[in-house]
């Protein structure tokens, strides 16, 4: 799988691990954060994986900035994009599952590098459900082509 990670500076080191352990994994991984510890703005680097993502340069995507909110946030306004925070497992599983999320952030100053790998794991290896979620799924994408005239 091809996946884009976004970050701000908060979250250099946490990235460094995420792609380590994707890489292991066997996925593909475009950089589109800084590397910098310079301070930034996060919402750049939401926006670029949300375009990423929406595009279909990449399958998902992973965000993360200091605590995963305003990142997501700048994300979630790209057209097509349910980008979801999370901050266990569980309810990674459910982003995926339940509503389709494509993207996935959490916060480098919320969590650990073990829970965020058991975080992403949990996303990655989740399929949507489709069924009754699929329905909901649409009329949360009908609410933003609505919004966005």
């Amino acid at each position: 799988m091809k996946i884009g990670i976004g970050n701000d500076h908060s979250a250099l080191e946490l990235k460094a691990e995420i792609i380590e352990f994707l890489q292991e994994m066997g996925h593909e991984i475009v950089d589109y954060g800084t590397n910098s510890p310079e301070s930034c703005d996060y919402p750049t680097y939401g926006e670029i994986v949300g375009h990423a993502v929406a595009d279909g340069e990449v399958d998902c995507g992973v965000l993360i900035c200091g605590t995963g909110l305003g990142i997501s946030l700048a994300a979630n306004k790209v057209k097509g994009i349910r980008a979801a925070v999370c901050s266990e497992p569980f309810t990674a599983k459910m982003a995926k599952q339940h509503n389709n999320c494509n993207i996935l952030a959490f916060g480098a100053r919320v969590i650990g590098a073990e829970l965020a790998k058991m975080i992403v794991d949990a996303w990655l290896n989740t399929e949507f459900e489709g069924g009754r979620h699929n329905r909901r799924v649409n009329q949360i994408m009908e609410i933003e082509e609505k919004n966005s005239k």
